[in-house]
């Protein structure tokens, strides 16, 4: 609840009075990043003073609006989530099975995890899989990124698979975040493509820092494929 009533608090966005309309965050939260993606979607990255150690919270807005709001440890663990469109939010088990670790990823290039999500409007999801460093490193806008390559399962309270996926994503050591890539999602409907990578990457007092408004791959056709854009590895 504490979440949800934190980004209820979000000043939303704000016509600034020379340039675009800004998104604005709640007092005592500083952004640091804007990120450009491939498909439709610009996010905030951001800290705030009254969060732990090493925490950091992202919003992710489409050309109608917010769609999601996440906070990460500095493991990269989900710790809380609220999906817009669906409007439930979720929160990480207070021990997981094996928590997902950002740490291990980088030494030992392999990383399983086992958690689970708990929400009062979904009720529990499993989250089972692995992320791997290929050993390559791309440059997207002149930021160096490791990338991975990510197999994850989703299960509800009773076992059953509620869907899969398979590509490859990045990781920022520096931002200590995962960053989305391309895959295919695999549900009871159908496997599905997916391309959220990063296109472009703005800083604070560059133009188009904080936009409200996404720029690449909208108006192209939307595939039938469910928004798993806030839920797939958003480690973000």
């Amino acid at each position: 609840m504490r979440y949800v009533v934190f980004f209820a608090l979000l000043a939303g966005p704000v016509a600034a009075q020379d340039g675009p309309a800004v998104f604005g965050l709640p007092a005592g939260c500083d952004a640091y990043l804007t990120v450009q993606g491939a498909s439709c979607k610009v996010e905030h990255h951001f800290t705030c003073q009254n969060d732990p150690e090493g925490h950091q919270r992202r919003v992710s807005l489409d050309e109608q609006g917010l769609t999601y709001a996440g906070e990460i440890d500095d493991e990269a663990q989900w710790i809380s989530s609220f999906h817009a469109l669906s409007g439930h939010s979720e929160r990480l088990e207070s021990r997981p099975v094996e928590p997902a670790s950002l740490s291990e990823l980088i030494e030992t290039g392999v990383d399983d995890y086992d958690f689970r999500t708990l929400s009062d409007q979904i009720g529990e999801t499993r989250f089972v899989g692995q992320d791997t460093l290929t050993g390559r490193e791309i440059t997207i806008d002149d930021v160096t990124l490791a990338e991975t390559t990510y197999d994850i399962t989703a299960y509800d309270a009773a076992g059953n698979e509620i869907w899969r996926s398979q590509g490859n994503e990045f990781i920022s050591r520096n931002w200590r975040m995962f960053l989305s890539g391309t895959g295919v999602i695999t549900t009871p409907n159908g496997s599905f493509d997916r391309n959220d990578a990063p296109v472009e990457f703005i800083f604070p007092g560059e133009p188009g820092f904080l936009s409200t408004r996404p720029k690449h791959g909208c108006g192209v056709a939307i595939s039938s494929a469910p928004d798993f854009e806030e839920i797939i590895h958003d480690h973000l």
